[in-house]
């Protein structure tokens, strides 16, 4: 009957705004679970990962599916001191950047950049995008550190080849390597880079998922990732962490801040997650290693105000810290730039991304999903002449 309108194709179909508790693909990369097996990559968990690995064997794990024998290590690790010089055209591109620039910007131009001057540029097979996330792990920390380094009139710093990958991401950004501290400070530095290496579907590696569904270059999808990550709901927690903690100043007056903060409705950052509603297990690997990275360097203000915070978060709010809030005291004993954050936690997650990446286009199909239509019902063209 023609009067009789159309079922609509969308029919049926479940909808879930934000896609939450939607199953939106398979990955073999990383479980999220609050339950017994808590997190796991490949299988391996978080716990014993950060307590017995490296950063670069976690990536080697994420990238290559297993975790490397002391040869494969010394190849991987071979692999990343090789590529740790940026090319020419990058090294000109941080020459012209506007001084007042966000570093993600940086970051997401560098890396866009980086891609066309990759060697592999054109290049989109498995192997091809290993050797491109590897050349992305090594050029990350001196993109990051050698803009920062102009734009703040800083001399630059070369990497070391003697220091492994947290120890020159921390010597690139604080100059500090040698000493017991520093030596203490990279060693947390590496257990913060673990943890956030991958956590699964988040906004920015569902976006990267999606940009690769379309069979786009690895690069193009690590852009599409960075440019995620930058926005407020998604990164740059830890920072807002910090400076809180230094707004708070005193453990004198943490408590009267947090609960004025509460009264006036203000968000403290640092504290719930979307998936790990019962409490992140990272934090609370994340909080031992900032409470002996605080008496290592003979300053516990930044952790004692945390965990005053942290108290009086749980018992009003029954919100548990999630893992930037730790996170941020750590970093700032390092004396690692509060800009340069969400920077550092790409140059981790971007072995998850490029993982991610390689393992969707292994086994390709284009993420289209449907839209529920909601607005006005079929209408009846009116000539321009005719509207009021």
């Amino acid at each position: 009957m023609s009067g009789t309108p159309k079922k609509s194709p969308t029919s049926g179909m479940a909808y879930s705004p934000g896609l939450e508790g939607v199953l939106a693909g398979e990955s073999a990369l990383c479980q999220v679970d609050e339950g017994e097996s808590g997190l796991r990559y490949r299988g391996y968990a978080i716990g014993d990962l950060a307590d017995r690995s490296t950063f670069e064997e976690v990536a080697h794990l994420l990238l290559h599916g297993k975790l490397p024998t002391k040869k494969e290590l010394s190849d991987f690790s071979a692999q990343l001191s090789a590529h740790r010089g940026l090319p020419g055209p990058v090294e000109a591109f941080i020459g012209v950047v506007p001084p007042t620039s966000h570093p993600m910007d940086i970051l997401r131009t560098g890396v866009s950049l980086l891609g066309m001057t990759d060697p592999d540029a054109s290049d989109g097979s498995h192997d091809a995008n290993v050797r491109k996330a590897t050349r992305l792990l090594a050029l990350l920390p001196i993109l990051i550190a050698s803009a920062y380094r102009l734009a703040h009139a800083k001399r630059q710093v070369q990497p070391r080849q003697d220091l492994g990958f947290a120890e020159n991401l921390l010597y690139l950004l604080t100059e500090r390597h040698g000493d017991e501290q520093a030596r203490a400070m990279a060693r947390v530095l590496d257990v913060s880079l673990i943890l956030y290496a991958e956590h699964e579907f988040n906004a920015s590696t569902f976006a990267a998922r999606v940009a690769a569904s379309t069979l786009t270059d690895l690069h193009a999808a690590i852009t599409a990732a960075i440019g995620t990550l930058k926005g407020p709901l998604h990164g740059g927690a830890n920072e807002a962490v910090a400076s809180m903690l230094l707004e708070i100043e005193s453990p004198d007056r943490a408590e009267g801040w947090v609960r004025e903060a509460l009264a006036r409705k203000q968000r403290v950052m640092g504290f719930g997650h979307r998936v790990l509603r019962e409490g992140d297990p990272r934090s609370i690997i994340i909080q031992r290693h900032a409470e002996a990275l605080s008496h290592t360097c003979g300053e516990t203000r930044w952790y004692r105000i945390a965990t005053i915070v942290d108290r009086i978060m749980q018992e009003e709010k029954g919100l548990h810290p999630n893992l930037d809030f730790y996170t941020a005291v750590a970093y700032l004993l390092m004396g690692i730039p509060r800009d340069l954050y969400t920077p550092v936690f790409v140059c981790s997650r971007v072995a998850g991304w490029c993982a991610h990446v390689i393992e969707q286009q292994d086994h390709n199909r284009l993420i289209r999903p449907r839209a529920l239509y909601i607005g006005p019902p079929p209408q009846t063209y009116v000539p321009i002449e005719q509207r009021e």
